[in-house]
């Protein structure tokens, strides 16, 4: 009768490990979601190695030797690091100029302090100024557009519409080196301007 006994309680143990597995099964679901977090991260740590490596590229690129004749042509490929250093160079020389330019006006408004005697030649000289205002602010406006192009050279976005994605062309780049549109893409913004201007 004693071995009976000892016998059915070891049955009854039995049951008590399959409760255990039963519990870690739910345990493994919660251990898949962190893995989910961890894929969803990845693309974030490779978007943040993209902008690196590009700015490591335009290192690079601004040690590049362009030759005195040197072109864009078709025939290379779009945005390589000439072209990118070509433009680079176009813009800077430009903002320069700008900046030149500002400044004249600046010297020439402060020595323009002498009041003319006559009512013609004052009048005269008061459209000249506004007119050299009028210029300084465009020039000023440039500057910022160039600054925004450079920063575009500099994240790798330059040379691509902003809208398309499509490469702006180079015949568009060198007449208008800060263009952010595309012909198609400014066309369709211009006739969309005289809809809302005749509405």
């Amino acid at each position: 009768m004693k071995k009976k006994k000892a016998q059915t309680p070891k049955k009854k143990a039995k049951p008590a490990p399959r409760a255990k597995t039963r519990k870690a099964q739910p345990k493994a679901k919660p251990a898949s979601k962190p893995q989910k977090s961890i894929k969803s991260a990845r693309p974030a740590a490779k978007a943040a190695e993209k902008p690196a490596a590009k700015r490591a590229a335009l290192l690079k690129s601004s040690s590049i030797t362009l030759p005195p004749d040197y072109r864009p042509t078709d025939k290379e490929p779009f945005m390589n690091a000439r072209q990118l250093e070509y433009f680079r160079r176009k813009l800077l020389a430009w903002r320069v100029e700008l900046l030149k330019e500002s400044e004249e006006t600046l010297e020439s408004l402060q020595e323009g302090g002498l009041q003319e005697p006559d009512i013609a030649d004052r009048a005269s000289a008061e459209m000249e100024r506004s007119l050299e205002l009028r210029t300084r602010d465009r020039a000023r406006k440039l500057i910022s557009k160039i600054d925004s192009a450079l920063h575009r050279i500099e994240d790798g976005s330059y040379g691509y519409c902003e809208e398309t994605g499509e490469p702006i062309g180079l015949k568009r780049l060198e007449a208008r080196p800060i263009a952010t549109l595309s012909v198609e893409a400014q066309e369709r913004h211009e006739r969309m301007e005289r809809t809302h201007r005749s509405d």
